[in-house]
């Protein structure tokens, strides 16, 4: 029997594991349990992914655009005349008021790093990536201090069920950035 071309089998797979762990969480992602979800022979799991970590890396690298996407949809992180706690904190009120299920998501495959050491670089991608993007307004040490800030707050908001409050998110974000860096001088 001929193989089948499948080109977008592999990306099937990858959205399949992003939906069980959504449904079951980590401890419902098997090899199995995506093959069945995907529609796809668990062999084609185990070709595409030979571990499960690889499986999660996958998952987490694509799970974790969703606040890169927010960010990138508005222009005002390289805009140097916008506030930038405010926009800060307006991007992370957008996102954690979408796809609540997403945000959760995106921080269960963050945080199953602290015991998968694989998913650390991907997971350390994320942080570097938004810190870079900040350094762009402000310097590299305050970049990463937002980043932390940020994934405090949003920690505290799916932790507690607290709701977010975008004026407390913009009013701590100022106190990391100087004055000077918040704005460009008119």
């Amino acid at each position: 029997m001929p193989r089948r071309y499948d080109p977008e089998r592999r990306q099937r797979i990858i959205d399949a594991a992003i939906r069980v762990v959504g449904a079951k969480g980590l401890a419902g992602l098997t090899h199995r349990s995506v093959a069945a979800e995907a529609d796809v022979p668990l062999g084609s799991t185990t070709y595409h992914f030979s571990t499960l970590d690889d499986l999660m890396t996958a998952a987490l690298r694509q799970a974790s655009e969703g606040f890169a996407k927010v960010v990138a949809a508005h222009g005002g992180l390289s805009d140097p005349d916008t506030d930038l706690p405010t926009e800060l904190a307006a991007r992370l009120g957008e996102w954690l008021a979408g796809d609540r299920v997403g945000v959760e998501l995106e921080y269960e495959l963050y945080l199953a790093a602290l015991r998968r050491p694989a998913l650390r670089p991907v997971a350390a991608e994320w942080a570097d990536d938004l810190a870079a993007l900040l350094a762009r307004r402000t310097d590299p040490d305050t970049a990463r201090a937002l980043v932390a800030l940020m994934d405090g707050i949003c920690l505290q908001v799916l932790l507690t069920d607290t709701p977010y409050d975008e004026e407390y998110a913009r009013e701590v974000l100022s106190r990391l950035i100087p004055p000077a860096r918040a704005a460009a001088p008119r």
